[in-house]
């Protein structure tokens, strides 16, 4: 089987390979696709928490990025964990070098387990300056309270949020609501002139973690495939939703997803 498209990843790595760029590479590779990757920070954690985050120098960032780009020239981009403010500025910087139009950002702010990834200068800059060049942002409630500053408890904060992450530039916002304690989940898709509420089944289930990292990288390899962001947000969502629904329960605390949800295995192994 030959990969559909080329997908670069920019995120952190997580020792417990449920979140950060581990699941990144899973699902861009379960999906049909392929993964580059630049790792912007190592992580130690597993399923209970973070022990502690040891950040990749700026500048060996922007040339993992440049580097890997200038041989493998990526259809699209997922932007996942950028820890400080010089980190951005040296994603931006590459980003104007190798010139690629589909680019998804989840800004990846605290873990599963409550640890803060990310410091209050990176925030400010990230919202004056990446926001706007990026084709897709997909904050979940926490984020978006961050990012807005309004407190969010229902569908229609959800949808003023979004509205106001537009004002700092952005193209297309989805929040994600699944941190609302709702029967269903709606999903907010909002861009200056259309408004979508994707409404799925919740699933219960304490092993959800990386679902964020999964769902952005989720639809960056349907983007890159030629989906429209509508799609490719509505196919993204129904693959995180059966990845959680047949989570291998592995771990102690909130355990991983199933990134192999979307494989068939037609062979019969002996």
């Amino acid at each position: 089987m030959k990969p559909n498209s080329k997908i670069l990843i920019i995120a952190g790595s997580d020792s417990s390979g449920g979140a950060g760029i581990q699941a990144d590479i899973k699902t861009v590779t379960a999906l049909g696709s392929y993964a580059l990757s630049a790792v912007t920070a190592v992580t130690i954690q597993n399923t209970t928490g973070v022990r502690s985050v040891i950040p990749i120098k700026p500048s060996e960032i922007k040339d993992q990025i440049i580097f890997s780009s200038n041989d493998i020239k990526p259809d699209a981009i997922k932007i996942g964990m950028l820890h400080s403010k010089p980190v951005i500025e040296k994603v931006l910087e590459s980003l104007k070098k190798i010139n690629v139009r589909k680019i998804i950002l989840d800004p990846v702010m605290v873990a599963k387990g409550g640890a803060k990834l990310i410091n209050k200068e990176a925030i400010a800059f990230l919202k004056k300056n990446l926001i706007k060049k990026v084709l897709l942002i997909t904050p979940n409630i926490p984020e978006a309270e961050i990012l807005t500053g309004i407190k969010i408890k229902n569908k229609e904060d959800m949808i003023f949020a979004a509205n106001k992450i537009l004002t700092f530039g952005a193209k297309n916002v989805l929040i994600k609501g699944g941190h609302l304690k709702t029967k269903n989940v709606e999903d907010i898709l909002l861009n200056k002139s259309d408004l979508k509420v994707f409404i799925n089944p919740r699933y219960k289930s304490i092993n959800t973690h990386g679902t964020g990292c999964t769902l952005s990288s989720a639809i960056t390899t349907f983007l890159s495939c030629g989906k429209s962001i509508k799609k490719a947000c509505e196919l993204g969502i129904k693959y995180v939703n059966f990845a959680i629904l047949t989570n291998p329960k592995y771990g102690k605390g909130h355990g991983p997803i199933n990134h192999l949800n979307s494989i068939e295995i037609k062979k019969k192994f002996r």
